[in-house]
């Protein structure tokens, strides 16, 4: 552990705890996360780029780090953690090291021991809001003036930060708890392995499509489902050219999550602009609400957002409602396109808008996270309702 740590809001409200990651300070934008299991997906969640993130959840870090459970291939992406208890002796058979050791080896500023639930009723009362975590300064009226002096994360263009430099394939499926427990070699363990029929990376379809994947800080479930759902998949850079993905001539086009405001990603925009009606598209997250601005819709920000794996969503369309995966601060005005688009689902704790179809195009999106990681799995049937667009043509 380490020594005293502060955690200063914007609004000068002051909390003190311990740190029990990197030493030192980090600043961004101060959301709560609802989940009670995912920190590892969480911390590697490109989505989060600019924030520092807080668990409702009371006790973090009881399972560990393992090599397997990433949204990133480049590591963690939060820019602070907050917990409220520390568990620094994780106990689960995958665990190949603490939690406070990850985040020290990938320099993550973190702290511990302050009430998680006070500040999550204050951002909830309050709004989101600017923060800085310090584990070397311990002067609050000198943090209060460094967070000051932060122009917020719709300054940034955080997409850029988080994208993939080069174009590559993917073609793993969803995790399998078979094809893990065969993977365990260690003397500390004594987990028998054995051979299931069923338990192939990726469920074999007898013709793949393929589908351009638009990075705008893709999830790597998001590419997992792709995989399982039947997709020859490529993952291209965020700035890619709309006619560049033309002449790799797809099946479909899928607009990833991300992190920041949607409006500081003009190239993405303008890109989305030149693909519809030339492709099948599916957007989620980000990519929902970058085909809501392409189609010259309006985006709005939240009071304090949607992060957490216990959304209730009602599919408009069936009736049926479903647990979901959140994360996002920024919101489609469905009503800024009134006839371009029909409202497909709805959040039920707050009414906002979490799905759109168009009413002649073949496009659809969705708000919330359908691959999870961490999350329910209620809504991966979405990826196959992708599958089901191209197939129909």
């Amino acid at each position: 552990m380490s020594g005293k740590a502060l955690l200063v809001l914007s609004d000068g409200f002051v909390f003190e705890g311990r740190g029990f990651g990197s030493e030192g300070e980090a600043r961004g934008e101060v959301v709560f996360n609802t989940s009670m299991t995912g920190y590892q997906e969480i911390l590697t969640d490109p989505s989060y780029k600019g924030q520092i993130v807080a668990m409702t959840y009371p006790q973090i870090g009881n399972y560990g780090i393992n090599e397997e459970d990433i949204e990133s291939l480049s590591g963690t992406k939060v820019e602070g953690f907050v917990v409220r208890e520390y568990l620094d002796f994780p106990s689960n058979w995958r665990s190949s090291m603490s939690l406070g050791q990850y985040l020290r080896d990938n320099k993550i500023v973190c702290m511990e021991g302050i009430d998680t639930r006070a500040l999550t009723r204050h951002l909830r009362n309050h709004g989101t809001q600017m923060g800085i975590i310090s584990t070397i300064d311990p002067n609050p009226e000198s943090l209060l003036e460094k967070v000051k002096r932060h122009p917020g994360i719709s300054a940034f263009e955080l997409v850029k930060e988080v994208t993939t430099k080069k174009i590559y394939s993917w073609k793993d499926g969803v995790w399998k708890w078979q094809s893990a427990i065969a993977k365990v070699q260690s003397s500390k363990f004594k987990v028998k392995s054995f051979e299931d029929k069923n338990s192939s990376l990726v469920t074999r379809h007898s013709s793949l499509k393929k589908v351009v994947v638009y990075d705008f800080g893709v999830k790597l479930n998001i590419l997992r489902n792709l995989a399982e759902a039947g997709f020859d998949v490529a993952v291209v850079p965020a700035q890619t050219p709309a006619e560049a993905v033309l002449e790799m001539n797809p099946d479909g086009i899928v607009l990833s999550n991300g992190p920041g405001d949607p409006e500081t990603a003009i190239y993405a925009i303008g890109n989305t602009k030149k693909l519809m009606g030339k492709k099948p598209i599916f957007g989620i997250c980000l990519g929902h609400q970058i085909l809501g601005l392409a189609m010259g819709g309006r985006t709005y920000k939240l009071k304090f957002g949607h992060h957490g794996g216990n959304h209730p969503v009602k599919d408009l369309s069936t009736g049926r409602v479903e647990i979901t995966s959140q994360n996002h601060n920024y919101c489609v005005d469905i009503n800024s396109l009134h006839g371009q688009v029909r409202l497909t689902h709805k959040n039920l704790y707050d009414g906002t808008e979490e799905g759109m179809s168009h009413v002649e195009l073949p496009i659809f999106s969705v708000q919330h996270h359908p691959e999870a990681g961490p999350g329910p799995n209620d809504t991966h049937h979405i990826f196959k309702k992708f599958r089901g667009l191209i197939e129909k043509g």
